[in-house]
């Protein structure tokens, strides 16, 4: 749908909250997007009027995941997000947690894969891990974590492709 500032985000938030919209904030890198983000981000609209996506800046892509990521740069991978039917709002964030962004919006839920929980079990949250959680928690909003589909995740899609074609055999 659109890409927003912060700012804006938080004008359309006061809206929302008059009108009693449940919002669903989820963030994340997104950086080749595959069929397990898009079950994930449908799952994640299930809970909620408006599903928002925090999108990690490149600057915070690259403290998080090393200097050769992001491979897509962050405005496209917002658009790319904006443009799947489930997405109502994306917007870019610097900081390599989602911590400031999850409390100015404070959104009634918050998203994040099963593979931020302790031993796999979507009912113990990795805290060390997720710390948006605890500013979630704060507020009284939920914290809720989709199941992690195995086999499907950026890193491996990376690792497929290098293994395929290897770094001089790109056609």
């Amino acid at each position: 749908m659109t890409v927003l500032s912060l700012d804006a985000l938080l004008n359309l938030r006061m809206v929302w909250r008059q009108a009693e919209k449940r919002v669903v904030l989820t963030n994340g890198v997104f950086d080749l997007l595959h069929a397990g983000h898009v079950a994930y981000l449908e799952q994640a609209r299930t809970l909620g009027n408006i599903l928002i996506i925090g999108v990690n800046s490149d600057e915070s892509t690259r403290t998080i995941k090393g200097p050769l990521r992001p491979l897509v740069p962050a405005a496209e991978r917002a658009h790319i997000l904006a443009a799947l039917r489930c997405v109502d709002y994306v917007t870019i964030f610097e900081q390599p947690t989602a911590e400031a962004l999850v409390l100015a919006l404070k959104p009634d839920v918050y998203v994040k894969g099963g593979d931020y929980a302790v031993d796999r079990s979507p009912q113990t949250i990795d805290e060390q891990r997720l710390p948006e959680a605890k500013v979630v928690r704060g507020y009284d909003g939920d914290v809720v974590l989709l199941p992690f589909a195995e086999g499907r995740s950026t890193s491996e899609l990376i690792a497929r492709i290098v293994q395929r074609y290897g770094k001089s055999d790109c056609p």
